[in-house]
């Protein structure tokens, strides 16, 4: 088992940033690739970044390739989504994953979620 809380979240201008944590505990976090997801109301849930449990390998949806950074901190069992130029369409609850596999899907454990607000 796996325990996610994601923090980080709030109102930020378009242009701003912001900076997502999601604190880990339980059973062996470094050995879980992460992944970071987003729901925007009224849409289903889609994938934003993803990451290896050792951080070899990143990937990112297009929409955000170029503006948001995926990192994690294994001694801290805490992983990050840095978030640069947001834009009012990036305006969603973010929730981080945890699998077994490096995937865009079908993770098995998740946070409750942290809301991001862009204004225009």
């Amino acid at each position: 088992q796996v325990q996610l809380v994601e923090s980080g979240g709030g109102l930020v201008q378009a242009g701003g940033s912001l900076r997502l944590s999601c604190a880990a505990s339980g059973h062996a976090f470094s050995s879980y690739a992460m992944g970071w997801f987003r729901q925007a109301p009224g849409k289903e849930r889609e994938f934003v970044a993803a990451i290896t449990w050792s951080a070899a390998s990143v990937y990112y949806a297009d929409s955000v390739l170029g503006r948001f950074t995926i990192s994690r901190d294994n001694a801290k069992n805490t992983g990050y989504l840095q978030m640069s130029s947001l834009k009012p369409e990036d305006t969603a609850v973010y929730y981080c994953a945890a699998d077994k596999r490096y995937s865009t899907s079908g993770y098995e454990y998740w946070g409750q979620g942290t809301q991001v607000t862009v204004s225009s």
